[in-house]
């Protein structure tokens, strides 16, 4: 063998093992590799890139990029411009735009990064393209989970009170454009202590959780019912016409909580007491419409509980007690007459119907 020809057999063995190396080690990152020729054609597939589009290499070798590696918009749903096309005309690195999903060979979408570029020979020309992908759905995943536990009570679900003011904030900014009104109602569970106390506070949140449900289920589907906390909830009732409007969605949500809720064969009977304010009537941002409905709340507590009063020039909350136009800052009554309810424990061998007199506690 003359010293040519072994000097090209030493090349080829190199080269070989060069590629070798580089398909051992494409094949161990954790990232999705694929390119493609200039006519965007697929040359290359990495065992990551099998796995995330559902293609093997040699079913894919050949094809167009685009059938392949179909990509579209998550929200919109319409197609997100071919990456390796623009590489190459830009002749530059281009990344996918936010809310990619690649739909896989067998249908299902996968949430995808990317950065794609060009690739040139030894003399600068560019003969194709190659992108690095990775599936980022578990990743999105968990970042929408935490976004709504950021906005959301943990024990009912509803939106917290942060969610609570960005809502009210667009119900006041459309109710302007439109020239309606919003309404707020607070809503407090009465004697709700007693049943933490009696019952323990299992059975507790169990009715706090009841109590938001059936709330959800009284109003409209533009409507926002938020957890405030502990035993408080706030409803927003977007374009309203008239504040009679609210007075009556009141009644509704009274009729809603009446029948017994059935919670760890107990029969609960949950009243609420609901204060209302009115956009742009009673205040023009947001604390002051909460903070008045609160108030509102409170004289319908004073005035017996499991009813609603609108609020008023006068009715002022201070300091957890009720200001208002006819005396000075007073708390509810001590006692205010008493209730009796009836608490059913069902056993196997026996039903037990027992009795218990409620001390009128606010709560």
């Amino acid at each position: 063998m003359d010293a040519t020809a072994h000097e090209k057999r030493t090349a080829d063995n190199a080269l070989l093992v060069g590629r070798t190396r580089a398909q051992i080690t494409l094949d161990s990152i954790g990232d999705g590799v694929i390119s493609t020729d200039k006519g965007g054609k697929v040359t290359y597939l990495n065992v990551v890139a099998e796995r995330i589009t559902g293609w093997t290499r040699d079913e894919a070798i050949g094809r167009m990029f685009t059938e392949v590696f179909r990509i579209i918009h998550s929200e919109t749903r319409e197609p997100v411009p071919n990456p390796m096309e623009l590489a190459v005309r830009q002749n530059g690195a281009v990344g996918l735009p936010a809310n990619t999903v690649l739909v896989r060979q067998d249908g299902l979408e996968t949430a995808i990064e990317d950065s794609t570029a060009p690739i040139h020979d030894q003399g600068g020309q560019i003969v194709g393209g190659v992108m690095v992908f990775r599936d980022v759905g578990k990743a999105r995943v968990m970042e929408s989970q935490l976004s709504h536990l950021s906005q959301h009570d943990f024990l009912t679900g509803l939106p917290n009170r942060m969610l609570l003011n960005d809502r009210l904030k667009n119900a006041m900014a459309l109710a302007r454009r439109h020239r309606n009104k919003v309404a707020v109602l607070f809503v407090d569970v009465d004697r709700f202590k007693q049943i933490n106390d009696s019952l323990g506070h299992s059975i507790g949140d169990r009715v706090l959780q009841a109590v938001g449900k059936r709330l959800e289920d009284a109003v409209r589907e533009s409507d926002t019912v938020c957890r405030h906390g502990g035993d408080e909830f706030v409803i927003v009732l977007s374009e309203i016409e008239h504040a009679q409007n609210a007075a009556r969605h009141a009644e509704k949500i009274r009729a809603a909580l009446s029948p017994p809720h059935t919670i760890a064969q107990h029969d609960l009977r949950v009243n609420v007491s609901i204060g209302i304010s009115v956009f742009p009537d009673d205040g023009q941002d947001a604390e002051t419409l909460i903070e008045y409905a609160d108030a509102a709340m409170y004289h319908a507590k004073e005035s017996g509980r499991n009813n609603y009063r609108v609020f008023k020039p006068g009715m002022k909350r201070l300091n957890g007690k009720t200001a208002n136009a006819q005396g000075p800052v007073r708390g509810p009554p001590e006692r205010q007459g008493s209730a009796w309810h009836t608490r059913r424990t069902v056993s196997a061998m026996r039903s037990d119907t027992r009795s218990f007199r409620d001390d009128e506690q606010r709560r």
